[in-house]
């Protein structure tokens, strides 16, 4: 988040409060999410924090609850809008911790909440959208809904143990592999296309070129059929992921 609001001309100290803001709120969700499969991750899951003791309940419930307040105040403060947003991104967190995980849905709250992040930084340093928006939040749903497919398919085998529904269990490997691959190929086609109608030069397509080369490589890795090698290729397609977004709006904006 400071890397995208500092794209977007943020002053440093407005980056950082849009970075710790963020950061606030994703803490939030993700111990709303390890409290909530707490019970069940105590059998399937024994090296998460609270089933190995690392992290005790209540201390994480009071991260749930101190997340949430901090990134909303620290949201709110710079613009009311913001602080709308971050009421929408802890909404779709929460979704999908307590609704949609374990779903065959599961990769909606991804698909909706990819594209809040960029909104989230922009917006928090300029207080309006940009046309290059246009083509961002198709492709950054697109690339969520890919996200959420190549997380479901690291927990396939754990997810059919349990009789968990997820897109990987109901597509099977291959099926949801194709799926995957296809909606990266439509996100990174709206991205590529745009930069090439706004008439970016090659010095700033040469980086994103580079991004997308490690997307597609993080996409190939996860059709692997060892689940260590699938969950290896999902962290490093979210990292590829971030890094595509920064070198598209940094040579897009420019």
């Amino acid at each position: 988040m400071f890397a995208v609001a500092s794209v977007a001309g943020a002053a440093v100290g407005v980056a950082l409060q849009l970075g710790v803001s963020m950061t606030a709120l994703q803490a939030s969700i993700g111990a709303l999410n390890d409290v909530h499969d707490a019970p069940a991750d105590a059998g399937r899951k024994p090296g998460k924090p609270i089933p190995a003791g690392l992290v005790v309940l209540p201390l994480a419930r009071a991260v749930v609850v101190g997340g949430a307040a901090i990134g909303l105040a620290l949201g709110a403060l710079i613009h009311p809008l913001v602080g709308a947003l971050a009421l929408l991104v802890l909404a779709i967190g929460y979704g999908y911790d307590l609704r949609a995980k374990g779903t065959a849905w599961s990769w909606l709250p991804f698909a909706v909440g990819i594209p809040v992040l960029p909104i989230y930084g922009w917006l928090g340093v300029s207080g309006s959208m940009p046309p290059l928006f246009t083509a961002l939040t198709p492709a950054a749903m697109l690339a969520g809904a890919a996200l959420a497919i190549a997380n479901a398919r690291a927990d396939a085998e754990r997810d059919l143990a349990a009789g968990t529904v997820s897109v990987a269990t109901s597509l099977g490997l291959e099926g949801s592999w194709r799926l995957h691959a296809g909606l990266w190929g439509a996100a990174l086609a709206v991205a590529l296309g745009w930069a090439v109608f706004r008439g970016v030069g090659l010095a700033q397509i040469a980086p994103i070129l580079g991004a997308a080369g490690l997307i597609v490589a993080a996409v190939l890795w996860s059709r692997g059929r060892d689940p260590a090698g699938r969950e290896r290729a999902w962290e490093f397609e979210a990292v590829a992921t971030g890094l595509a977004l920064l070198v598209w709006l940094a040579a897009v904006a420019s």
